[in-house]
């Protein structure tokens, strides 16, 4: 069940992607033309963009209809893993199975557009730029502070009044505010370690491309400008040997380093947080 909940989250995310990309088709607009009038698609009335909102909804209701009766059969229980704590859904109430299939949407989503703004803010050139342009919409024009501290505030107010959505299904037991601000920021910090993986992947395919010819895409020409942008700060030390550049070996590695010591660092202020060992400690992180 915990692979047909990921194939039906990407299902969800194609048609999620569908939906900010059909204002970029240029067959939804008439276009003049000079002695046909004008040009229509095909087929006019097909997928427009409240009905992909439709396909959606419809795709989480039903699939948290079948999590409610496969799950009880087969005793499945879903589980929304967050990096700092693991919830558990159980199966025996139709609310959970349902918020359940929303949430791990919701998380789905989040993960791929915090890799879009993070490529957002290496601003790597066109054509596939507008790859990331499409899905973010206005905020890739927004100076680099405002994108760094987006997700942040985005969490913590998504988190504080998550909290009591958790607390009704009896998730969680009921938090306090303080401790429902003190967690919220936490989960806000913890958020931000989903950046090392598309660092990781563009400075391994940028060190792939330095050694072996893929060819003029201009795929290779965009790993290679935001790698370099990403490998700026190391531009003043020598790490090159002859025809070897251990510059994205370095980088690798400084990336990971830092995303482990903010991981286990965010761990143990969870940990320590009063209050929050009694109501996670038994979770698995």
């Amino acid at each position: 069940m915990g692979y047909v909940d990921f194939i039906l989250n990407l299902a969800g995310l194609l048609l999620w992607l569908n939906w900010c990309s059909v204002r970029f088709d240029p067959l939804e607009k008439r276009t003049p033309a000079t002695l046909l009038g004008t040009l229509r698609p095909a087929a006019p009335g097909k997928n427009r963009r409240w009905q992909l909102l439709v396909y959606i909804a419809a795709l989480l209701f039903f699939r948290a209809v079948i999590y409610r009766w496969l799950g009880g059969a087969t005793g499945w229980l879903g589980r929304l893993d967050l990096g700092v704590v693991v919830l558990p859904f159980r199966n025996d109430w139709w609310a959970r199975s349902l918020v359940f299939s929303f949430l791990s949407f919701g998380l789905t989503l989040v993960i791929f557009y915090m890799a879009l703004l993070f490529l957002s803010l290496l601003h790597g050139p066109d054509p596939l730029h507008r790859l990331v342009k499409i899905p973010l919409g206005r905020v890739d024009g927004w100076p680099r502070w405002a994108k760094i501290t987006l997700p942040f505030i985005l969490t913590v107010l998504a988190w504080c009044s998550l909290t009591w959505l958790l607390g009704w299904l009896q998730i969680s037991p009921r938090l306090t505010m303080t401790l429902r601000v003190e967690q919220s920021l936490i989960m806000a910090l913890n958020l931000y370690l989903v950046w090392q993986f598309p660092a990781g992947a563009l400075l391994v395919l940028h060190l792939l491309n330095s050694y072996i010819y893929f060819g003029p895409h201009p795929f290779w020409h965009y790993v290679n400008v935001t790698a370099q942008t990403l490998l700026r700060p190391l531009e003043k030390i020598p790490l090159r040997l002859g025809r070897v550049d251990f510059a994205p070996v370095m980088g690798m590695a400084l990336v990971f380093l830092f995303s482990e010591l903010m991981e286990n660092g965010v761990k143990m202020s969870h940990l320590h947080l009063p209050g929050l060992v009694d109501l996670y400690g038994k979770l698995p992180f």
